[in-house]
């Protein structure tokens, strides 16, 4: 993989305390765009995604919390069921940033 090429990534948490809960929150809030409160996605570079998960890892208890970090695929595709935080017309792109653009 590329360090310098950004990939989309989806990350996702179950944080056993609430303090820990809202400081993972607001460091990913800063770097990606919440699909869910513990699902985000992600646009960035290896060198960034290693420095977050580090960011991460010192934020967590790691016997009782979890931080799942997936690579998605350029094109996915994507099944969704029951309430939406995003209208139907609105789509999520990615070419290096995140951004929500109107279909």
């Amino acid at each position: 993989m590329a360090d310098n090429q950004a990939h989309l990534y989806l990350v996702a948490y179950d944080i056993a305390n609430p303090k820990r809960l809202a400081r993972v929150h607001s460091v990913l809030k800063k770097q990606g765009l919440p699909l869910q409160y513990s699902v985000f996605t992600v646009v960035i570079k290896r060198k960034a995604l290693l420095r977050l998960m580090s960011v991460l890892v010192g934020l967590i208890h790691p016997g009782q919390d979890d931080i799942r970090c997936y690579r998605l695929p350029s094109t996915t595709d994507m099944q969704t069921l029951g309430k939406q935080l995003f209208p139907k017309d609105v789509l999520l792109f990615t070419n290096g940033i995140n951004c929500l653009l109107s279909g």
